[in-house]
């Protein structure tokens, strides 16, 4: 089960993270601008479940490189929130700071996991 929603939210979280080169790839028909534009409004709970499903995954010694991108991509997602952490706060926005320019590449790596995840 834990794999099921790991892959239902690496497909989500690809499509909020790597929309601006799935939009290039889409030309003028904007069917990634639709689906992220229902999606954008469960941003956190996509990014949170990123974060926990593959620390679960991780911790129980599964496949460690697709469940750490997946670990970061939910991370890029948590940003806004986890900024509001005043303990964490400048730690962990120079590390957003130096993942940013990585997003659409993160995105589109764990929409491919999350793809592969489905027919492995």
């Amino acid at each position: 089960m834990i794999v099921t929603l790991l892959t239902v939210a690496n497909i989500a979280g690809g499509l909020l993270l790597g929309l601006a080169t799935l939009d290039k790839w889409d030309g003028d028909r904007n069917f990634f601008n639709k689906i992220a534009g229902a999606l954008a409004p469960f941003q956190t709970i996509i990014g949170g479940a990123l974060v926990v499903l593959s620390l679960m995954r991780i911790f129980g010694g599964h496949n460690w490189l697709f469940n750490f991108a997946s670990l970061i991509g939910g991370f890029l997602l948590l940003t806004h929130v986890i900024g509001k952490a005043p303990a964490f706060k400048e730690t962990l926005q120079k590390l957003s700071d130096k993942l940013s320019p990585f997003k659409a590449i993160i995105g589109i790596g764990i929409l491919a996991i999350g793809i592969w995840n489905i027919f492995v």
